[in-house]
């Protein structure tokens, strides 16, 4: 092959619709485009994005009201966050030298030990959630020193998809069986009994533990559901009394999503041992994640010189990721994200409710908090012929293959007749979610409101029907 065969950037940005769909047939994912394409998605190429409006090449506006599944706190390319990418670049910083101490690491270090409560003060810096979710875990271990060989965590948990973390996910959306880790054990979310009983299984007749970590979602993002304060401050009353690292995942709530920096800050005086942040801890351009740990875990740990580098990265988010996360979480801290998540919250949650109410037959229930709330739709006991004829009969036998036709009707229409762009959550429960970035306020809420109030009046058949089409006609 030579340069002349290649793509550069400039001829990316010029691609078809269709050139991009065969490239990615070749080189990406056929089933991903099928998969986007079901949904009404997938014709659409992207000019330019900011705050919260995708602006499209046929120079269509769309409000996004999926906060980039977390992402995307900050908005579409937030000013600040550009302008300190740029500062980066221009000065021509260092991105990645393992020979040298980051002065980005270390002021982020010494931000989020500021902004966390209690000895939560010694930060590790990965890319992804689930490197955070399974650093986390290593460190429990470690702390441990191997004698311990269980972990805990909920029946309806969402740790990610690398091998260790989805060993700890109890989501159908992960339905292939992968190997495990070892000692990965269950109890159900939000129940003290079901905790316990896990507990039990894994203690001696002596009374000795093998329980070395309990990871646990306070905000279960993928669910829309919440521990209980009191269920929280049992579980870390007795991870403390039994010497057990009590893990906080943060990945998707972090950074104000639900009206606290961190959901468990809800609950003054709680405190994990580890919590993981990610999603918009990188302010929508950079990613990265972190794990930040109680002072006498890590040390405990890995303080030594023989174990200093036992969990280590190459990159280690050294130069652009440290210097973006800096800008993001100062955004966060003087923008007051938890109080415009807040604010959001009263909106939002006041309209589903009414919305829930005028719409008795099609809406079952609402729930959520902050800026991060589900909508759960009644789909009715049967699927039309028709549709269940076009589906794979895999998709055909799935118990929940109808909530997600009729939720995804709905997301279907709002991008369609609205402009709104929305996605839907499959963990057990299939919810409408909306979760819109932090940069959003009453006129958007009140936007996306009317407009879901809109397509609800369709009701289902007419809803079904309009996704049928569309799946005909793309």
């Amino acid at each position: 092959m030579t340069a002349g065969q290649l793509i550069t950037v400039e001829q990316a940005e010029q691609l078809t619709i269709d050139q991009v769909h065969e490239l990615y047939r070749r080189h990406v994912s056929r089933s991903q485009v099928s998969l986007i394409g079901s949904f009404g998605f997938g014709r659409d190429l992207v000019d330019h994005a900011e705050g919260c409006w995708i602006h499209l090449r046929d120079g269509r506006r769309i409000l996004d009201f999926t906060g980039g599944v977390g992402v995307l706190s900050h908005g579409h390319n937030h000013p600040r966050i550009l302008r300190a990418r740029q500062r980066f670049q221009e000065s021509r910083r260092m991105e990645v030298h393992k020979n040298y101490l980051s002065p980005y690491v270390a002021a982020l270090g010494h931000n989020l030990a500021a902004l966390l409560p209690g000895d939560l003060t010694v930060s590790y810096f990965p890319n992804s959630g689930a490197e955070a979710v399974e650093g986390a875990v290593k460190l429990a271990y470690k702390y441990h020193q191997g004698h311990r060989g269980t972990v805990l965590h909920s029946d309806i948990a969402f740790h990610g998809k690398l091998l260790g973390a989805a060993s700890l996910t109890a989501s159908p959306e992960l339905h292939f069986r992968y190997p495990q880790i070892p000692g990965t054990d269950s109890f159900a979310y939000d129940d003290l009994a079901s905790f316990l009983l896990a507990l039990d299984r894994h203690t001696t007749a002596a009374g000795e533990s093998d329980v070395y970590a309990v990871v646990l979602e306070p905000f279960s993002a993928s669910s829309l559901r919440e521990c209980s304060p009191d269920f929280l401050r049992e579980v870390r009353r007795i991870c403390t009394e039994r010497d057990i690292v009590l893990i906080f995942d943060e990945v998707y709530t972090g950074w104000g999503k639900t009206g606290a920096f961190f959901h468990f800050m809800h609950h003054p005086g709680l405190v994990p041992d580890i919590v993981t942040t990610s999603k918009s801890f990188g302010g929508g351009k950079s990613s990265i994640s972190g794990y930040i740990a109680r002072e006498p875990v890590f040390r405990a740990a890995y303080d030594n010189l023989s174990d200093a580098t036992l969990h280590s990265t190459t990159y280690y988010g050294f130069g652009e990721e440290t210097a973006t996360a800096l800008e993001a979480v100062a955004v966060a801290v003087e923008e007051d994200f938890p109080g415009r998540a807040r604010e959001l919250g009263e909106l939002l949650g006041t309209g589903l409710a009414k919305l829930a109410a005028r719409h008795p037959k099609l809406v079952h229930g609402v729930q959520g908090r902050g800026a991060l709330h589900g909508v759960f739709l009644n789909p009715g006991p049967k699927m039309p012929n028709a549709l269940r004829s076009m589906l794979p009969s895999s998709a055909a036998r799935d118990p929940q293959a109808l909530a997600k036709l009729l939720t995804g009707a709905v997301i279907a229409a709002l991008y369609r007749d609205h402009g709104i762009l929305t996605f839907f959550g499959s963990n057990r429960l299939i919810a409408l979610i909306v979760s819109p970035p932090l940069v959003a306020g009453a006129d958007e809420a009140e936007l996306f409101l009317n407009a879901l109030d809109e397509v609800l009046d369709q009701g289902p058949v007419r809803l079904l029907s309009g996704l049928v089409r569309e799946k005909v006609a793309g």
